[in-house]
């Protein structure tokens, strides 16, 4: 697994080693981004002793570089499984930190009302089957819109993504078809389309194609002005991606559940949003030595507590308070 990973990751540890603070050295998700380094940045003006790195290299590396022990914390979008588990070299407990969400965003110059989209209908445009947008499948669902006679194109991650394993997860719930033939995961084979580095190359791409729809972390979607549709969730709602409609799918799923390894796509809920996640952070069982391991807890505590404040700032929802206290006792 690890001959995935670029040598860039392993310039990005070594080079923190000569260091004469305390340092913290992560890696993971890209989803995340945004927020942490907001936390990176207020963390330190706290506590200048503290150095806190983090590489956005995608969920998979962040996974497989924390349970090998090669960094002091991961990110990950993706529950790590059982078997995943099994096989670290160095386990680790997962925490929730954040919420957010993936959208289905398009470029369809002349709609100026937002679309809406079943989890069905979603799943055969990325199959392939439903190839224009005046499909009667999307037809039926925006009365009143003159949608055109225009080819989709859809647009997919290339690169191993959180942002697809959430999306990916959520059609694996909704279509028995998708299941069995793609399912889900942070890189998948892709029935039909065109793919594209990153949240950034898969918003451009949107951007540039006339047709195009594709799934993107709500805050690019926003920071773009992407439009992007509203999705009917398990109560037959149609929902679109918002702070609220995000957290309400989380403390709707938790409070039936016992592990925060958990899918929060398909939450019940009259405004829950049913593309939503969680994003968490893989904390060592065994750290480097105690200093680090006393750092990495002292900054988990700040994250799940005064960290929370800045998410909305940058288009995520923070925790639910059960889910962001029993975080915490989990990070202990």
């Amino acid at each position: 697994m690890l001959r995935r990973m670029p040598c860039v990751v392993a310039l990005f540890f070594f080079s923190f080693s000569a260091c004469a603070q305390t340092t913290l050295n992560g890696a993971g998700t890209a989803f995340v981004y945004p927020i942490m380094s907001k936390w990176l940045a207020e963390y330190h003006k706290l506590h200048p002793e503290i150095r806190t790195s983090y590489y956005p290299n995608g969920s998979w590396p962040g996974m497989v570089l924390t349970m090998a022990g090669m960094i002091d914390f991961g990110a990950t979008d993706a529950p790590v499984t059982g078997a995943q588990m099994a096989k670290a070299t160095v386990p680790v407990v997962q925490v929730p930190v954040i919420l957010d969400a993936d959208v289905p965003a398009y470029n369809l110059p002349g709609s100026q009302t937002q679309l809406r989209f079943t989890g069905q209908v979603l799943a055969d445009i990325f199959l392939g089957r439903i190839k224009n947008w005046n499909d009667p499948a999307i037809s039926s669902l925006n009365t009143g819109i003159a949608l055109p006679n225009q080819e989709i194109t859809v647009v997919h991650r290339l690169d191993d993504s959180g942002t697809t394993y959430i999306w990916t997860d959520y059609l694996s719930k909704v279509s028995s078809e998708w299941r069995s033939r793609v399912g889900r995961g942070t890189s998948v084979e892709w029935p039909t389309g065109v793919g594209a580095d990153g949240d950034e190359g898969v918003s451009e791409e949107i951007r540039e194609v006339k047709g195009a729809i594709g799934y993107v972390e709500l805050s690019y979607a926003q920071k773009k002005k992407i439009p992007f549709g509203s999705v009917k969730n398990t109560d037959g709602r149609f929902v679109a991606a918002g702070l609220g409609g995000i957290k309400k799918s989380a403390a709707s799923t938790v409070r039936t559940q016992s592990d925060l390894r958990v899918s929060i796509r398909t939450a019940s809920g009259t405004n829950a949003y049913p593309i939503a996640s969680f994003t968490w952070i893989l904390v060592p069982v065994r750290a480097r030595n105690s200093e680090t391991k006393r750092a990495l807890k002292e900054f988990l505590a700040w994250i799940l507590a005064d960290g929370q404040k800045y998410a909305a700032d940058l288009y995520d929802s923070r925790l639910p308070t059960e889910v962001a206290a029993e975080a915490s006792e989990n990070a202990r």
